[in-house]
């Protein structure tokens, strides 16, 4: 069964949607680098984001790896962000992808169609994981959109509107593409 990406820049509703998605039944994958930077800086580590994106983005990609091979093959399962997201943050940080990192977004294939969640300013706010301004995430946003159509994925986005809105839009899309 397929493994189905919701993306977009921070603050956008995606973990809203997934958290819907998960409410309904279906196998969700929370984010991983919201999980990574609490233990990385609960060990006091340089291993973060805004100080070592290299060596971040490299942790990203072993946690989403093995997220992406311990899905359940006969189910469904949502994917807070993939691995491509990691493409799209080193390029926003100026930083080039590692050969390791462009294999496995080569091997480690989603379902074609990718959900991408736009800025949405109304519901954006800033947390102690998500410490970008609503610009930097609308930047992110453009990065993502494009790193998913190189890679191959059509990219559909997600209209503003409801939780519920949003997953009925998911579900129909669903529905019509399998």
């Amino acid at each position: 069964m397929p493994s189905i990406i919701i993306t977009g820049g921070p603050g956008s509703g995606k973990s809203t949607l997934l958290d819907a998605l998960q409410e309904q039944g279906f196998n969700t994958v929370p984010e991983v680098s919201r999980g990574l930077i609490r233990e990385q800086v609960a060990l006091q580590s340089t291993c973060l984001p805004w100080l070592d994106l290299n060596a971040f983005a490299a942790l990203c990609l072993d946690r989403m790896e093995a997220d992406f091979r311990s899905a359940d093959a006969n189910a469904i399962t949502f994917f807070d962000r993939g691995i491509p997201d990691i493409v799209a943050y080193l390029r926003v940080g100026g930083l080039e992808s590692s050969p390791v990192l462009s294999a496995a977004v080569g091997q480690w294939r989603y379902a074609p169609t990718v959900f991408v969640a736009p800025p949405w300013e109304a519901i954006y706010i800033n947390d102690d994981e998500r410490w970008q301004t609503f610009e930097e995430s609308a930047v992110l946003y453009e990065a993502v959109c494009q790193v998913y159509q190189e890679a191959g994925y059509h990219v559909v986005t997600l209209p503003f509107g409801t939780v519920e809105e949003r997953v009925r839009f998911v579900l129909k899309m669903l529905i019509n593409e399998f």
